[in-house]
């Protein structure tokens, strides 16, 4: 895993930020694509969707990675550091949760279909969820616990288990693979006719129950009830992804039997 993509004289390019980039291309194209699912939207508003969730994804990211280690990073020691991004440090639930919130204050502000627009969403959150994970795997970081299975590769030197050459579980590219399995589904999905909210309850779940067992394999610290933070919130995810399914369903009945009324 070496974490620099190339190197001129003291400009060196991370293998991090190369993936991020493509993630995000990957997306705006794929958003570009399933925006004709949702009536009226235009292509400047995807746009601007596009920049709002990832100024508030980098930015919530860093801002949960800070919190979470502001005393074992050193941050307290050298508050400069909070914004060397480009070392690592971006915990994806605090991208997730704040462009979330961003993109449903856009929709409402804008009066646009909320509900139909995370939809859309979800197979470009997912592309560059894949992205950003191989990205992870190259710089070194979220890596996962000592394993002694076939599948394990060298832990990153200097990172905070201190083994160099044990061998880690690589959980960042099982993510990774499941994040793409998950972007072809959603796709297929909104081809087919996906009913409006159910694209974004099924990723919800899905995820929530992935990453919740994904954590097992990490060595992130325990909270509640000997659980990670992440895994906390995939509980969260999944009972949210639950009641909005369940919301959206409902709606739907209800809009059929009115219509079947008139």
């Amino acid at each position: 895993m070496n974490p620099i993509f190339f190197e001129i004289g003291t400009l060196s390019i991370r293998w991090y930020g190369v993936m991020a980039a493509l993630g995000f291309l990957t997306a705006s194209i794929l958003l570009e694509k399933n925006r004709r699912f949702v009536d009226g939207l235009t292509k400047d508003q995807c746009g601007t969707m596009m920049i709002i969730t990832l100024i508030a994804g980098i930015l919530g990211a860093r801002i949960y990675h800070v919190i979470e280690f502001f005393h074992e990073d050193g941050f307290d020691k050298d508050p400069v550091t909070i914004f060397y991004i480009h070392r690592g440090g971006l915990v994806f639930y605090g991208g997730f949760i704040l462009a979330f919130i961003s993109l449903v204050i856009y929709t409402l502000k804008n009066k646009l279909d909320t509900i139909r627009i995370l939809d859309i969403f979800v197979p470009s959150l997912t592309a560059a969820h894949a992205f950003g994970r191989t990205g992870c795997f190259l710089n070194g970081c979220c890596h996962g616990a000592v394993t002694d299975s076939f599948w394990g590769v060298p832990a990153p030197i200097g990172t905070k288990l201190r083994l160099a050459g044990a061998m880690v579980h690589p959980v960042q590219l099982v993510e990774a693979a499941e994040n793409v399995i998950l972007c072809i589904v959603f796709c297929l999905l909104l081809r087919k006719g996906a009913k409006r909210g159910t694209v974004v309850s099924a990723y919800l779940m899905t995820y929530g129950v992935l990453r919740f067992f994904n954590e097992m394999l990490r060595v992130d610290e325990k909270y509640i009830l000997n659980l990670t933070g992440a895994q906390c919130i995939s509980l969260l995810l999944i009972i949210t992804g639950a009641g909005l399914l369940f919301y959206s369903l409902h709606r739907e009945k209800k809009n059929a039997c009115i219509h079947n009324h008139k």
